[in-house]
């Protein structure tokens, strides 16, 4: 039988271990057995067991019971069986409160007891699919560095999936800070050209005399300065990955050279005659509105169609702000980790602020605030009054019964979840569904408007 348990006999009577094993052995891929509690902890700490069966009583200072609760502090995982001889009321309560998963009693019952195990590898099995099953919820909301839970995000996501084994050239849009590089490196990662290089250009970090080179590379002795040949974005990325960014920045000139690449593969580099070839896959970003850069006559129409096969559009932080929470945890534990800082938490006020915030620099700008935080405040509790006065909201004085915007959407807000929870009789999960964002953010929206 190949099931992948380990079980675990503990029993001061070698003939009960032995019987035990024998009768056992059609249930596991392994049974190893200890006649003590620091035989057996020995052997836990070696081995990977699903499953312990342990006598209560056994030689020495501690017992079965002692041995459940150091399997339990070890890994709480671990499914245990108690049996004794001396099965009383007080044994069996003691034994379930430090974790046991069934008591059982002597004269030993060999079918009576294959049931039990049965029934205690069915409940390890449960336990770990239940735990996979988390594992993959809280991954939802996460691809390759890029966290998002609201129902953009998951869209963007779902698009990264279905792109990421193609070559098809994809075009990311999105505001400053927005993560595009981020996407651009998932697209990458999750292709089969993860193996290949991934090679980022910031195309309006280049003065227009540099550009041609850096694109397709120059050969020595081409221009002044040029004391060796050098091989351009083109060549360094072959196999892998050739992430454009900020593709409107590009001159006119280069758009043409540009688009030439793009549909037929090939190249020269500057001062050469050699015509190389390229089959990197291309990604390029930009923060602009190609179509208004079409109208006015700076950006070709043909490049972008050409650039545009599958786009990619990532919204602005303050259009998916029920995701503010969950990138607010990640950074705070990023940043504590990385300057060796105790655990930050950010009080329920000042989350409130943050959700708030007009956030003009996306997830980059919030990124940074929660790094200020961490290295400046040296509170467990990361107050309101602590964070950045460009983030504070503006008290106005209201006039003629008129409320401010924020108090009113906030209203709206309330009463929408509390009208969602009762349509759907509090379940939580269709609740949130219900509002399209997720758990999590339903949890904290509920806390903070007090709908328990």
């Amino acid at each position: 039988m190949s099931n992948g348990f380990h079980i675990l006999i503990v029993d001061d009577e070698p003939n009960i271990r032995s019987g035990l094993a024998k009768g056992l052995a059609k249930e596991a891929d392994r049974i190893e057995t200890a006649g003590t509690v620091n035989e057996a902890i020995d052997k836990f700490d070696k081995g990977n067991f699903q499953l312990v069966i342990a006598d209560v009583r056994l030689p020495g200072d501690r017992d079965g019971l002692d041995l459940v609760s150091l399997i339990h502090e070890r890994n709480p995982n671990t499914t245990v069986l108690v049996i004794t001889a001396h099965g009383t009321v007080e044994t069996a309560v003691d034994a379930m409160r430090r974790g046991a998963f069934d008591f059982i009693t002597k004269p030993v019952d060999l079918n009576l007891i294959r049931q039990q195990v049965g029934k205690a590898l069915d409940h390890h099995r449960l336990q770990t699919e239940n735990r996979e099953l988390k594992d993959r919820l809280a991954n939802a909301g996460e691809i390759s560095n890029i966290i998002g839970n609201c129902a953009a995000m998951q869209d963007v996501f779902q698009q990264i999936r279905q792109v990421a084994d193609t070559d098809a050239t994809v075009l990311i849009q999105g505001e400053s800070g927005t993560g595009k590089e981020l996407i651009a490196r998932a697209l990458h990662d999750l292709s089969d050209r993860c193996g290949g290089p991934f090679v980022a250009v910031n195309l309006g970090a280049l003065p227009e005399t540099l550009l041609e080179s850096e694109l397709f590379g120059h050969e020595k002795g081409s221009f002044t300065g040029a004391s060796r040949q050098k091989p351009g974005c083109f060549e360094q990325s072959r196999s892998g990955t050739l992430f454009l960014d900020e593709i409107t920045e590009i001159p006119t000139k280069s758009q043409v050279d540009l688009l030439r690449v793009l549909e037929t593969g090939q190249f020269i580099r500057v001062g050469g005659e050699e015509l190389l070839e390229s089959d990197a896959r291309i990604v390029s970003a930009t923060n602009k509105d190609v179509q208004q850069l079409i109208e006015d006559g700076t950006f070709r129409d043909d490049l972008y169609y050409r650039l545009n096969i599958v786009p990619i559009q990532i919204p602005a932080l303050r259009e998916r702000r029920e995701d503010i929470p969950l990138l607010v945890e990640h950074f705070l534990n990023h940043f504590c980790q990385r300057h060796n800082r105790s655990p930050r938490r950010i009080a329920d006020e000042a989350m409130h602020v943050l959700t708030a915030a007009s956030w003009p620099g996306n997830v980059r700008q919030l990124r940074n605030v929660m790094e200020r935080l961490v290295v400046t405040v040296t509170d467990d509790v990361i107050s309101a009054d602590r964070l950045p006065t460009d983030l504070q909201p503006v008290s106005r004085p209201t006039t003629g019964g008129v409320r401010p915007l924020v108090e009113t959407t906030e209203a709206a807000e309330k009463d929408a979840i509390r009208v969602a929870l009762a349509t759907s009789n509090c379940h939580r999960e269709d609740t949130a569904k219900a509002l399209g964002i997720s758990v999590r953010t339903l949890h904290y929206k509920m806390n903070r408007y007090g709908l328990h």
